[in-house]
């Protein structure tokens, strides 16, 4: 338990400060896009900075749910919490991304010039490097929790600063007059987070109708695979694992001899279930029960 605290509250320090850091660059960028340099990629990305914050204020308030432990009404804990903050997330960034469209659109078929380009093309780029860096970081850190809204934040802050790597390149050509590149970059925008905003309500959605699939069947076998190697259990029959959170919950039927004590087939659940630990740290439950012949 203490390391899943552990992991948890890694998350939760990364997606506070998240939110904080692109929230202010998103603010900034706005101001500059809308009042001085009249960029709509340069806003579109401001309003994608901020937007990602938001994404990362969800994932913040998810997982300060997620940690409450089980009670009467929620008997398998608030893990799945985790799957509505990320689906919750990806709607916003939905939202966004239509929004961004529109105002490319906008500008694709009324073209303005962008003033003091070059001055927009530093700001996004201080706003790239950060957003890759910090990115970075929490993907290098949280690969091993195994969260869907994690992986979603760290890829959406990495997503933010490829964009601002595109506003940069948008900014140079409109320098030398090609301005529907500022068009341009805002639809490849809007493109970038809508896809990644509909593969996390998939993800999402098939966790909590308890789907099995991908990661998951690949543990089920591998818990079967364990199984099957104990000594004294004659055949495994059934394997059923359903993801909450970043964790696995999961049931095993097993055939043994009918000659066992109950203290020689408690011993065997210990065996299998200290060995799917060891192997797959994540199962959290797993309940184990004899096929009857």
């Amino acid at each position: 338990m203490k390391g899943k605290t552990q992991i948890i509250e890694n998350a939760d320090n990364l997606a506070g400060l998240t939110t904080i850091i692109l929230i202010g660059l998103g603010i900034i960028q706005i101001i500059l896009g809308e009042t001085i340099s009249k960029s709509v990629a340069l806003t579109a990305n401001g309003i994608d900075c901020i937007g990602d914050g938001f994404v990362s204020a969800v994932v913040w308030i998810g997982l300060r749910i997620f940690t409450k432990p089980a009670d009467h009404k929620f008997q398998y804990g608030y893990y799945k919490m985790e799957n509505l903050a990320s689906i919750t997330a990806a709607l916003v960034m939905i939202a966004l991304a239509t929004y961004i469209g529109f105002r490319s659109y906008d500008q694709l078929i009324n073209p303005h010039a962008v003033k003091l380009p070059l001055v927009g093309a530093v700001v996004a780029f201080i706003a790239a490097i950060i957003a890759l860096g910090l990115g970075g970081y929490k993907y290098y850190k949280g690969k091993k929790s195994n969260m869907g809204s994690v992986r979603l934040e760290a890829f959406n802050t990495i997503k933010d600063g490829v964009a601002s790597g595109l506003v940069v390149i948008a900014l140079i050509l409109s320098a030398y007059g090609y301005i529907i590149a500022d068009a341009v970059v805002g639809f490849v925008i809007a493109g970038i987070i809508v896809t990644i905003g509909f593969a996390a309500i998939k993800e999402s959605s098939y966790m909590l109708v308890d789907a099995c699939n991908g990661e998951c069947i690949e543990r089920g076998s591998v818990v079967k695979s364990i199984a099957e190697d104990v000594d004294r259990v004659e055949s495994v029959h059934v394997v059923r694992l359903r993801q909450s959170g970043p964790f696995y919950q999961g049931e095993l039927e097993i055939k043994v001899s009918e000659e066992l004590t109950i203290k020689e087939f408690n011993n065997i659940k210990k065996t299998i279930k200290r060995k799917v630990k060891d192997v797959l740290p994540e199962v959290d439950r797993l309940t184990i029960t004899v096929v009857e012949n």
